[in-house]
This record gives C-alpha cells, sequence and structure tokens, in this order.
C-alpha cells in the first residue's frame, strides 16, 4: 500500500476513472444503441403481429401432435386400411430395383404413412388455429339508435295506420 501511495499523487488519483463490471457495455446516446433499439422495435412489431402468433402456435402444435398422430396412423388407421385391401402392411410396401449386388428397396409404404400423418397433423392444426381466430373474433356492434328522422317516420307512420 506504500509503493502505491508514493507512486501517485492524490491528485492523479482523483482524476483515474473508476473500472466498473459494465465498461464495455454501449452507451445510451451512441449510434449503435439506437439503431438496435429501432431493429428490437420493429422485431416486437413483426413478433406480434397476428399471422406470426398463428404460425408459432401451429409449429409448437404441430410438434406436440407428432408423436400422437404417429399412433394413431400406425396403430389404429392402417391396420383397417390394409386388412381392407388383403391384409398389405403399408410400412413394408417397397419395389425392388435389381442391381449386381444386393437390390435396392424404395420404400413407398413408409411414404404414405408419412403422407396420412401429415394430412391428419394439418387438419388437427387447421381445426386448432380456426376455434382460436373463433375466439377472437369481436362480438357484433349493437345497431345504432334511430336517427330523428326515422322516428318521426315512425311516427307519421303509425298515426297514419291508427286512422284506417
Amino acid at each position: 500500500m506504500e509503493k502505491f501511495a508514493s507512486q501517485y499523487t492524490l491528485e492523479q488519483l482523483s482524476h483515474q476513472r473508476p473500472r466498473c463490471l459494465y465498461e464495455n457495455r454501449i452507451s445510451r446516446n451512441t449510434p449503435e444503441r439506437t439503431i438496435a433499439m429501432k431493429i428490437l422495435g420493429e422485431f416486437k412489431e413483426f413478433a406480434m403481429r397476428g399471422n406470426v402468433i398463428d404460425l408459432a402456435i401451429g409449429v409448437i402444435m404441430g410438434a406436440a401432435f407428432a408423436p400422437i398422430v404417429a399412433t394413431l396412423v400406425d396403430n389404429i388407421v392402417m391396420p383397417p386400411i390394409g386388412y381392407l385391401l388383403a391384409g398389405v402392411d403399408f410400412s413394408n410396401l417397397a419395389v425392388a430395383i435389381p442391381t449386381p449386388t444386393n437390390p435396392v428397396l424404395i420404400k413407398y409404404g413408409i411414404f404414405l404413412n408419412a403422407l396420412i400423418k401429415f394430412v391428419i397433423t394439418a387438419f388437427a392444426i387447421f381445426l386448432l388455429v380456426k376455434a382460436i381466430n373463433h375466439m377472437k373474433k369481436p362480438a357484433p356492434a349493437a345497431a345504432p339508435p334511430p336517427t330523428p328522422t326515422e322516428i318521426y317516420l315512425k311516427e307519421i307512420r303509425d298515426l297514419l295506420a291508427s286512422r284506417k
């Protein structure tokens, strides 16, 4: 401590800027900060649009539905279809292309299973988004009160009807 005090005078120490943990942070008035804030503001506006939120819900729900739909298609939908088609198991359907060593299999049955899973998932997400959009719709506006002219015309109509 004595060595430190002897090297610097009090006046030199008072002019030194104290170091802090956030010294390298972008200051409030720099152009970098204003550009960053503009970009963040634009991103917030973009992310809060209805279509982006619908898309995010669809992606999340699609990922959540994937195992459910896979089980539904593999164990409930495809066995009856296979039974109706003379006991064909779609996951085993393939076309063999002969080669000199081993035949190459084009497994179109697995593709058919994936296609059916996609259709079921897309329909479930469609129903979900449709239900959410139905809940978002505002209630129909109440009919505006009649204008004074309409009130006078109704009174005249009623008076004419009472004279007959």
